[in-house]
């Protein structure tokens, strides 16, 4: 994991504990970590073990590489899948979502570091999260809105608060910045560099029911 040394397993998602912290990161860094069907399932069977396992109070959400945390689903394979008739996009889309309403739901503080490049399924996975932290770099986008389709992950729900900004972000696709992201319903706003000290502030026990700031 880019901010803690400690040692994580797996492939295209990295799963581990630090203390009382469970650890998934996302790591295809060279797609800016772009969400497959494969990578949705393992996500979901690490919340069903950190949510089970009493020793963990908290999780902690990253990806791997410099330029972002999640740019989205899976394009290409969104592309072929829709290209050949193949059910894999359909599969992924209705798993991806049911995975967005757990992370609503979820019991226990889950925790996303929005760093980078942020879009479409990547806004899904932060969105609804009870702890979401933006840096100095964080990009959040729906560019799908660009051509057309509704702002899907439930993202509506994070346009409906960005304030003067949700006409570029939740209709016409464009970007916006750390600021703008507050507005959309970040908690915090951590410079990148202090991002390893934050990370490594696990918690030491499990803590008392948490509140989503907005409806899921």
């Amino acid at each position: 994991m880019r901010y803690l040394t400690t040692e994580l397993t797996g492939e295209e998602v990295l799963t581990g504990r630090t203390g009382a912290l469970g650890l998934i990161a996302l790591n295809r860094p060279r797609i800016i970590n772009s969400l497959s069907l494969a990578m949705i399932r393992q996500i979901e069977a690490a919340l069903d073990s950190f949510e089970a396992d009493p020793a963990i109070a908290a999780v902690l959400v990253t990806g791997e590489g410099e330029r972002g945390f999640c740019a989205g689903g899976d394009i290409r394979m969104l592309y072929e899948s829709g290209r050949t008739g193949d059910p894999e996009a359909a599969t992924f889309l209705r798993e991806e979502y049911r995975l967005n309403g757990r992370i609503g739901r979820y019991p226990k503080p889950y925790v996303v570091i929005i760093e980078g490049i942020t879009m479409g399924g990547g806004v899904g996975l932060s969105g609804h999260a009870s702890h979401r932290i933006a840096t100095d770099t964080t990009k959040l986008a729906m560019p799908e809105t660009g051509i057309g389709f509704f702002p899907d992950v439930g993202a509506t729900a994070s346009v409906a608060g960005a304030g003067r900004t949700r006409h570029l972000y939740g209709i016409v696709g464009e970007p916006i910045g750390p600021g703008d992201a507050i507005a959309a319903g970040c908690r915090l706003l951590c410079s990148a560099s202090d991002l390893t000290a934050l990370a490594n502030a696990s918690p030491p026990c499990p803590p008392a029911p948490m509140q989503r700031p907005y409806p899921t």
